[in-house]
């Protein structure tokens, strides 16, 4: 690394959030001004931003906004537009976020008024042996036990047979949906995709969260609904690219220079108080609370869609069952929580760093994929990563996504590379809903872009050396 660099990094923790990103060379470009990145739209709109009580969407609106927990739009052979037919399809890899789950435990009331049934699904929890078929165990939660503990602790859902979080029933189906319609496309309709026994030419890779691998389960079945037993790829947590928790202490400073108390942050909390305080007398919920339920809008969302989109009530006060989360507050809830998003990963200065240091190291293996399809060195075709809002989100603030959205369930990001059968050229095609992505950046619409022009946007973008950016002081 070049001494200038060096010294660069060295001197990152102590800058100002504007000067960190400069010492990188990454620019930042604003997201669209007719995005969700709207204060205003937020606190003052009106209706919910898409769908958020349904995992179907009328054939006519595919492609609108499918919320943030029902079952966002996906490459189908309905809306699929082949390039020129000089191209040749050489590699295609994905990066989607799980389908729909129950909550997690931290995004739930300590009691809640509504059941969640997972008798017809669990995730399984069993070894492998060579020398023998053992024998497959799925989980199922217990309940009303003699166990005077079951009550004490929440989340407490009546009588629900469910881990929190697991993939629903309904998210199986809508994952199953997913691994078809791909199928109609790649192939169907290109005849691209390897045969199933071809285990060698196509790979799945899961975080060490269960639910990715509920989901993979799901959509194999409907990819390759005669596939055999496969051997998903994972990384240990401690350095996951995929689920990025690694340790990289430059996130936390350059993402609490722009939350916390930044005033561009606390402005929509401010301004939403009366909303809070309305959540909270039916939540039950501690004003000061201080597991994150007052310090942004994601645990109500979460709370909240999680029940509209499984077809469940809005949560009513146990303590007082007239006191309910009207329709209005959720969907002011709903707005609020895309627009956090939109801050987070689009909105802020140097959110385009932030996305770099999250999954920096996953765009790395990106174009080393590429870059083997290219030279015949990487012998597989196709690769599908099953991850999170927060992988999926970085992967979409590094490219600056134009109109930035909180990723919702199922949502996909598909890198497709091309040759050029005539000058032997390579292109990237990166579909976002069945689309090509729109950005923000001079790449503009990632739709058949020169590979060259693509790979050095994402050299631009991400640190050289990314171990030595995280560990900079």
């Amino acid at each position: 690394m070049m001494a200038s660099l060096r010294s660069a990094l060295a001197a990152t923790l102590g800058m100002s959030l504007v000067a960190s990103a400069s010492a990188f060379n990454i620019t930042h470009y604003p997201p669209a001004a007719d995005s969700w990145y709207n204060l205003t739209w937020a606190l003052n709109g009106t209706g919910a931003p898409g769908i958020f009580s349904s995992s179907a969407t009328p054939d006519a609106e595919y492609g609108v906004y499918n919320c943030e927990w029902c079952n966002m739009p996906h490459v189908r052979k309905t809306e699929y537009k082949p390039p020129a037919c000089e191209y040749s399809l050489k590699y295609v890899e994905v990066i989607q976020r799980h389908h729909k789950r129950t909550p997690y435990a931290s995004n739930t009331f300590f009691k809640e008024d509504v059941q969640w049934d997972c008798t017809r699904e669990g995730p399984y929890a069993y070894a492998r042996a060579d020398d023998f078929d053992t024998t497959p165990v799925s989980w199922q939660a217990q309940t009303g036990t003699l166990n005077p503990f079951e009550k004490a602790v929440g989340p407490g859902f009546v009588n629900s047979t469910c881990q929190f979080p697991a993939i629903t029933s309904q998210g199986l189906d809508d994952a199953r949906t997913h691994g078809s319609d791909l199928y109609g496309v790649y192939h169907t309709l290109l005849g691209f995709l390897p045969d199933p026994s071809d285990t060698a030419a196509y790979a799945f890779r899961v975080t060490n969260n269960v639910i990715t691998s509920q989901t993979l389960s799901g959509f194999v079945k409907g990819l390759f609904p005669q596939a055999p037993a496969y051997a998903a790829w994972i990384q240990r947590s401690a350095f996951d690219s995929l689920e990025p928790a690694f340790s990289c202490p430059l996130q936390g400073t350059v993402n609490g220079a722009y939350e916390g108390s930044n005033p561009d942050w606390t402005a929509h909390l401010t301004a939403s108080a009366a909303l809070r305080a309305r959540f909270n007398a039916v939540s039950g919920i501690a004003a000061d609370d201080s597991a994150g339920w007052q310090s942004s809008w994601d645990h109500p969302y979460d709370n909240l869609s999680a029940k509209q989109c499984h077809g469940k009530p809005l949560p009513c006060s146990l303590n007082n069952t007239a006191l309910c989360v009207s329709q209005a507050d959720a969907d002011s809830i709903y707005r609020l929580g895309n627009y956090e998003y939109a801050y987070r990963w689009r909105g802020a200065a140097n959110s385009t760093l932030y996305s770099a240091l999250k999954m920096g190291a996953w765009f790395n293996e990106l174009v080393g994929h590429m870059d083997g399809a290219i030279s015949g060195s990487n012998k597989i075709k196709y690769l599908h990563n099953f991850a999170h809002d927060g992988s999926v989100s970085p992967v979409l603030g590094l490219l600056q996504i134009a109109h930035p959205v909180w990723p919702g369930m199922g949502s996909e990001v598909v890198f497709e590379l091309w040759e050029n059968a005539k000058t032997k050229a390579h292109a990237v095609r990166v579909l976002w809903s069945g689309k090509p992505l729109v950005t923000s950046t001079p790449l503009g619409t990632l739709d058949m872009v020169p590979y060259d022009k693509f790979v050095a946007y994402l050299q631009a973008s991400i640190p050289a050396d990314l171990v030595a950016a995280c560990y900079s002081s």
